[in-house]
């Protein structure tokens, strides 16, 4: 018996319930991107961009699957470094793990920065690096605790963004049928101030910019980053044969619902004309209350203030949930690469909640930077952070794609039939990794060179600490 408390103790625990997989599925899927970052590809596409989200969605939908027939058929820890490392080689592992946890170290700048941004609507006399500080302590000092503890502050943060999107199609469709809305709210808003594709597929406009609905495609990529978590949670997942499946079939549904029924009803409630690149939906829908009123015990509110708060509470919520789940998946990824082999192997070490202690302090620490970063450059530190995050994100979602055709092929070649096959393979991992290519190359026309010129760069440095740290190792 001592001897297996003593092996249970040096292992993840499977902690996290159904509940708590399915919506952090739901909360992967939601994020900034949705409630803030709608508006700029809206001003670039019209209506069409409604179409890209659709597309979008789809291809996201294809490597959820992929990576969901992997870590059904083998849930660790690590997930798909872990495959990469097994079907693919040693470096594939060791790339595809450091690459997602830059990725998210990056990502957690960036959220931590725009949680202080939010924090400053309330309180404006506090400093972003303060409001930073702050909850970088809080998040992290969850995280330490047990892995159920993570999943249920998960749940309700997502329950939080779930709820208000939710509200805001109910309450946007009420206006539509109900003819509160306004004499321009109505679904001709479609068609009508150009039609559908207003700005084409393509174009260059007269200033050298380009406009349609591809020159978006890099835009709404990036709200789906952070779909992949579902695979992350696989090692501390219960039954994660089942819970899995179930959460990645639900995606699509999710999407659907939540980008497509949302834009349909922003462009229906305003002609698109209207928007502004920092124009969300739900600023959109909520401001259409602003003349409302009711009476509660005798006294009178108007919802102006209100929605003000209402809103700041929301995009603050989104991003104190992506920074919560950077948090664990990157402590987790590190767990994984050092289980590999390809981090050190005091990186494994867990305490006695069974969470990767050292894990999530080496990675508090270089996201701490952020609070620095914050400290010299308040005023860009995002815009700087998010130009950062787009490389890596198009490495991570290619490997994902490249490492599920090794894993099948080696399926084949030992006469395995998986337990949760993805759809058309592998039609659907040629289709993602053209897609993901164009979108690199639409990038590089439309001038975001930098993140694009980055990636042989990274890749280049990630070879030679590979090269370094193999070598220290035989020595």
């Amino acid at each position: 018996m001592e001897k297996q408390d003593n092996k249970d103790s040096k292992q993840l625990k499977r902690g996290l319930q159904n509940r708590h997989i399915q919506l952090i599925a739901l909360g992967g899927a939601i994020g900034t991107g949705l409630f803030l970052g709608i508006g700029k590809a809206a001003t670039l596409a019209g209506p069409a961009v409604i179409l890209g989200y659709a597309f979008a969605g789809i291809i996201a939908f294809f490597i959820m699957r992929q990576l969901g027939e992997m870590v059904v058929e083998e849930p660790v820890s690590g997930s798909f470094s872990y495959f990469a490392n097994k079907y693919w080689g040693s470096f594939a592992g060791y790339a595809s793990g450091w690459n997602y946890w830059v990725l998210y170290i990056l990502v957690s700048m960036a959220e931590l920065t725009a949680i202080g941004v939010y924090v400053q609507f309330w309180w404006p006399e506090i400093p972003l690096w303060g409001s930073s500080l702050f909850f970088f302590f809080a998040i992290n000092a969850l995280n330490l605790a047990s892995v159920k503890i993570y999943g249920e502050t998960e749940f309700w943060f997502s329950i939080i963004k779930v709820v208000a999107i939710i509200a805001m199609i109910v309450f946007g469709v009420y206006l539509l049928v109900s003819g509160t809305g306004g004499e321009q709210a109505s679904l001709s808003n479609l068609t009508s101030h150009g039609g559908f594709f207003p700005k084409g597929w393509f174009n260059q406009t007269g200033d050298g910019s380009y406009e349609g609905l591809l020159s978006a495609l890099a835009l709404i990529m990036f709200s789906f980053g952070g779909l992949e978590l579902v695979g992350i949670t696989a090692a501390e997942a219960e039954h994660p044969e089942k819970n899995i499946p179930k959460a990645t079939n639900q995606v699509i549904y999710r999407i659907l619902i939540f980008y497509v029924g949302a834009l349909i009803i922003l462009f229906s409630l305003t002609p698109w004309t209207n928007i502004t690149a920092d124009t969300s939906p739900f600023v959109l829908v909520f401001d259409k209350l602003n003349g409302f009123e009711f009476s509660l015990f005798g006294k009178t509110f108007q919802f102006t203030k209100i929605i003000a708060n209402a809103l700041n509470l929301i995009v603050l919520t989104a991003a104190l949930s992506v920074y919560n789940s950077s948090v664990y998946s990157n402590s987790r990824m590190l767990y994984g690469l050092a289980e590999q082999g390809n981090a050190p192997k005091f990186l494994s070490k867990l305490n006695k909640n069974h969470a990767p202690i050292n894990a999530i302090l080496v990675s508090a620490v270089f996201a701490a930077i952020c609070v620095f970063i914050n400290y010299v450059a308040p005023k860009n530190a995002l815009e700087i952070l998010m130009s950062l995050v787009v490389s890596s994100l198009i490495i991570n979602w290619v490997m994902i794609s490249i490492t599920h055709l090794y894993f099948r092929k080696n399926k084949l070649d030992v006469h395995v039939q998986t337990k949760f096959p993805s759809f058309l393979y592998p039609l659907s991992n040629y289709i993602c990794l053209i897609f993901l290519i164009a979108v690199l190359g639409i990038m590089w026309i439309t001038g975001m060179k930098l993140p694009v010129e980055l990636i042989p760069v990274w890749l280049v440095l990630l070879y030679l600490s590979y090269v370094l740290i193999k070598r220290k190792n035989k020595d």
